[in-house]
């Protein structure tokens, strides 16, 4: 086992700077391939109608007229250990990890995403428990009693709760119980200062969110169960005199819990790194917010630190989701 977690460990250090190298490719090397010159990569930091010693300025500063490694290696070096920027009469110090400065707001991108990372981690952390529980209960239900009416109307759940787009979803629960019937509060409370507010709150969003992934939960689930609980060992387990509900929970649901272990922990994954729609919806100031509206702004760095933050967190989610199938099946570690 200590030596399979060491090789995952090595892979997942190894991905994360495939991860940067591709980031910092998509951000900086693509539009150069694309026919961009480094003073228009440089006035996107700057905003409208910049002169041309601000540009060139920006451009030295940057490093955007150094050769390509050479800027990546400066990228890496500020995360690391931090970068200082000139802007002329002072200097802007980003500490470390620096995962961009804003030339727009002058701010550093870091902190505005730990400030907002609660915020996102709260809406994926509730959403999560919600749609794992309900989906795989719904799908096991369904397995187990296959065309029956339960099953029929846990997949008629599942196929609207896939068909309905979030923006339609949050916006009808936002109209209903936070306008129409004022059940659940409308400013977000952190979880420090009040968590009956905090859950309050967020409670029509988890719902919203889980709506939709616990739909993929069930259907998911479903098949794996019905291909499981027809194999021999689940015959032999009920030959044994094993309780029924051993049989189901130990055996044909441990089974089938490889495909949902991958896909919840690419979507837990994922959402960390900002549920754009749900935020934007219910007006949540986390990641995801913070990334539309620095779209809206033309700010380049934010979104560069957004972007690389959502992949760290995949990449970490898939290194959970490595661990978890050595635990739910040994015969992983040998791989």
């Amino acid at each position: 086992m200590i030596s399979y977690i060491l090789r995952r460990t090595i892979a997942a250090v190894i991905l994360l700077l495939v991860v940067t190298a591709v980031t910092f490719a998509i951000f900086f090397l693509l539009p150069r391939l694309a026919g961009q010159t480094a003073d228009q990569l440089a006035q996107q930091y700057i905003g409208k109608s910049p002169s041309k010693a601000d540009i060139a300025a920006v451009k030295a500063n940057l490093g955007l007229d150094q050769p390509v490694y050479v800027q990546y290696w400066d990228f890496i070096k500020g995360i690391v250990s931090g970068a200082t920027y000139d802007l002329g009469p002072t200097t802007a110090q980003c500490n470390a990890p620096c995962f961009g400065y804003s030339f727009k707001t002058h701010v550093e991108v870091w902190p505005q995403l730990t400030d907002r990372l609660p915020v996102t981690i709260s809406l994926a952390a509730g959403a999560a428990v919600m749609w794992l529980l309900g989906g795989v209960t719904a799908g096991v239900i369904s397995a187990l009693k296959p065309r029956s009416f339960a099953d029929r109307t846990f997949m008629g759940i599942a196929l609207a709760g896939v068909s309905l787009p979030m923006f339609f979803t949050g916006q009808l629960a936002l109209f209903l119980f936070t306008y129409k019937w004022p059940i659940f509060g409308r400013e977000y409370v952190p979880f420090t200062e009040n968590p009956s507010q905090w859950a309050n709150t967020l409670f029509p969003a988890w719902c919203s969110l889980a709506l939709l992934y616990s739909a993929i939960y069930a259907r998911l689930t479903r098949s794996g169960m019905l291909e499981t609980m027809s194999e021999d060992f689940i015959r032999t387990a009920r030959a044994k005199g094993l309780r029924e509900r051993n049989v189901v929970a130990k055996h044909g649901l441990r089974a089938a819990l490889t495909p949902i272990i991958t896909v919840f922990g690419m979507d837990l994954g994922l959402l960390l790194g900002g549920a754009v729609i749900t935020e934007t919806v219910f007006s949540l100031h986390g990641i995801g917010e913070y990334a539309v509206q620095s779209i809206r702004d033309n700010d380049l760095p934010p979104i560069l630190g957004v972007t690389l933050l959502a992949a760290f967190f995949v990449v970490i989610a898939n290194f959970l989701v490595d661990l978890l199938y050595a635990a739910a099946d040994p015969r992983v570690r040998l791989s």
